[in-house]
C-alpha cells in the first residue's frame, strides 16, 4: 500500500529537483523527504531519481510515475474542493504569474473586491517577465502573451492591448521634430534587457527598428516608465499605463501601434478546482471591465 506523503514528496522533489527546496515547500526536514523517496523506491523496486550536482533528475520510471502521481494529486484536490462546496467559504492558495504592467496597474487595484467575496483565498501575484511552468507547479494560473501551442492546459483570450512609443514633454521640447521612423535613429531609447527577455512578444523595438540606440534597459516596466518620464529617452510602453501619465505624449502614433494579447492559461488538473475557478472568473471579469482602456 502506498502512502500519500511518499507520493507527495516524490512529486514535490520532481518539481524542485533539490531536497532543501522540497523541504521548504512541504515544511518537513530534508531527511524526511529522502526517507520517503527511499521507501517509495523500495516498494516499487525501481530507482526514481538520478542524483547529480544539479540535483535530483527523474529516471524513466520516475517520469512514468509522475503521470500516475499527478492523477492522484488531482483527485485529492478534487476531494478537498468537493467538501468545500458545502461551505460558503472557499479556501486555499492560488499563485498567478503575470506581466508587471497588468499585475500592478490592473489586477492589484481590484483585489479588495475579490477579498470581499473570497476572504480565505490567498493570492500570490508574481508580476514580472519570468517564464514559469504550470506542469511543475511554479504557478497555478498564467496570464500569457499568446495562446499555448501545446500542453495539457485550458486557455482563453482575455483581451488585446496596445504598445505605443512615448516620450516626456521635457525630452521632446529640446529635440528635432520626429517626422518618420527614420528620425528615431537620432534619439535615445529605454527598453527591456535583451538577454532577460523570455517572451518574443516583448521584443517591441525590433518591430520598428533593430538598430536603435538603447541607453537604459531594465526588466522592470515601472523602471522603464520612470526613465521615460524623467527624459532619459523614448520608450515603448503599454498605452493603458502611459496614457494616465500627463507628462508623457505619444510619438508617431500613426506609425507605431503594436497590438498584443493577454491569454489566461490553467493546467487541466487544476481547471475545475473551486479556488482556481474563483480566481479565473475574477480575472476574466476585471479584464472585461478594463477592456476599453487597453
Amino acid at each position: 500500500m502506498f502512502n500519500w506523503n511518499d507520493i507527495n514528496s516524490f512529486l514535490t522533489l520532481s518539481r524542485c529537483s533539490k531536497l532543501n527546496l522540497a523541504s521548504k515547500k512541504l515544511k518537513v526536514e530534508p531527511t524526511t523527504i529522502a526517507r520517503r523517496i527511499s521507501r517509495l523506491e523500495n516498494n516499487l523496486g525501481s530507482d526514481l531519481f538520478n542524483k547529480s550536482p544539479k540535483g535530483y533528475i527523474l529516471t524513466e520510471k520516475g517520469l512514468e510515475l509522475v503521470r500516475y502521481a499527478e492523477k492522484i494529486e488531482n483527485e485529492i484536490f478534487g476531494i478537498n474542493d468537493n467538501f468545500l462546496k458545502s461551505s460558503p467559504k472557499i479556501r486555499g492558495k492560488v499563485r498567478i504569474s503575470v506581466g508587471e504592467g497588468l499585475g500592478v496597474e490592473i489586477i492589484s487595484k481590484y483585489l479588495n473586491n475579490f477579498y470581499k467575496k473570497y476572504p480565505e483565498i490567498e493570492i500570490e501575484l508574481l508580476a514580472d517577465t519570468k517564464s514559469r511552468s504550470l506542469s511543475n507547479r511554479e504557478a497555478d494560473i498564467l496570464i500569457a502573451l499568446s495562446r499555448p501551442k501545446k500542453g495539457r492546459v485550458f486557455s482563453w483570450k482575455l483581451c488585446d492591448y496596445h504598445v505605443k512609443l512615448y516620450g516626456s514633454k521635457k525630452y521632446k521640447k529640446n529635440l528635432k521634430r520626429i517626422l518618420g521612423l527614420k528620425d528615431l535613429s537620432n534619439h535615445n531609447f529605454v527598453s527591456y534587457v535583451d538577454e532577460l527577455i523570455e517572451f518574443p512578444e516583448l521584443n517591441y523595438l525590433k518591430e520598428i527598428n533593430k538598430n536603435l540606440n538603447v541607453i537604459f534597459s531594465s526588466n522592470s516596466l515601472r523602471s522603464q516608465l520612470q526613465a521615460v518620464k524623467n527624459g532619459v529617452g523614448l520608450g515603448l510602453l503599454h498605452s493603458f499605463i502611459a496614457k494616465k501619465e500627463h507628462d508623457l505624449i505619444p510619438v508617431l502614433p500613426n506609425y507605431i501601434n503594436i497590438k498584443r494579447e493577454y491569454w489566461i492559461v490553467v493546467h487541466e488538473n487544476l481547471h475545475n478546482l473551486q479556488r482556481i475557478k474563483a480566481v479565473t472568473t475574477f480575472l476574466t471579469e476585471i479584464l472585461k471591465i478594463e477592456k476599453n482602456n487597453f
